[in-house]
């Protein structure tokens, strides 16, 4: 692996305010990062310019808007997406096979092999076995994942995002040609924070992840281009 491809593999999470702000990290990091992640609260602020504003800076985006509806609905919530130019886009895999099914149909439908790839939800990295207890889940964290990973396969999604602490089960249960994407990553000059099921990039990718999502190891760096050549670093030197 060189150091260009380990740069590909890393999703920067905007979770910024304001135009202004993505157009002064999309400045910095285009070049350094795969992708730009925009998320719910930067898409409600925002709208559609938020992923203008990266494109305008030749990068590519995630659009994480985790789509939950009724099927149809989200079918036409993913052909917005499509043709907003993003790369991957995604819903939740608890939505059920018909859900997920008629959003690829009708992807795959308008769109073909120009098309964002697909990808579902399984469990959030912020949950524990007790936060699906309460939701009334008794099921096993890791059976939940990959259960629900084999269903979105199934129902023609490409992928999934999932905990680093599943990539391995789920590569085993869907193959080496599913996309996995991977929040829960922090390297190792990083804290934490609120994630509970983590690793470095360097395991994450050992481990098969295809994509890393990373956000406030870059953001709150002194020098966030310098940050992102420091995971892009971890990767490679995780793959040497």
């Amino acid at each position: 692996m060189t150091r260009e491809e380990a740069r590909t593999k890393i999703i920067f999470a905007l979770d910024v305010n304001g135009l202004a702000e993505i157009d002064r990290y999309a400045g910095i990091l285009a070049g350094k990062v795969g992708m730009f992640k925009v998320g719910k609260e930067l898409f409600t602020c925002c709208g559609p310019e938020a992923v203008k504003t990266v494109q305008r800076h030749g990068g590519q985006v995630f659009l994480d808007l985790k789509y939950h509806d009724i099927p149809n609905t989200v079918a036409k919530a993913m052909l917005e997406a499509a043709r907003l130019g993003v790369q991957l886009t995604n819903l939740h895999a608890l939505g059920g096979a018909e859900m997920m099914e008629t959003a690829a149909t009708a992807v795959r439908k308008e769109f073909g092999d120009e098309r964002p790839r697909l990808l579902a939800v399984t469990i959030l990295t912020s949950s524990t076995a007790e936060t699906l207890r309460g939701v009334g889940i008794e099921h096993p964290l890791q059976d939940m994942v990959v259960r629900l990973a084999k269903l979105a396969q199934e129902a023609g999604m490409d992928g999934v995002v999932a905990s680093p602490l599943e990539i391995e089960l789920i590569r085993a249960a869907c193959g080496p040609d599913f996309l996995i994407v991977t929040p829960g990553v922090r390297p190792t000059f990083a804290a934490a924070d609120d994630q509970k099921r983590i690793m470095t990039p360097a395991e994450a990718v050992g481990a098969g992840a295809d994509y890393l999502v990373i956000g406030r190891p870059i953001a709150k760096a002194s020098d966030p281009a310098a940050a992102a050549d420091l995971i892009a670093d971890e990767i490679l030197g995780g793959r040497l």
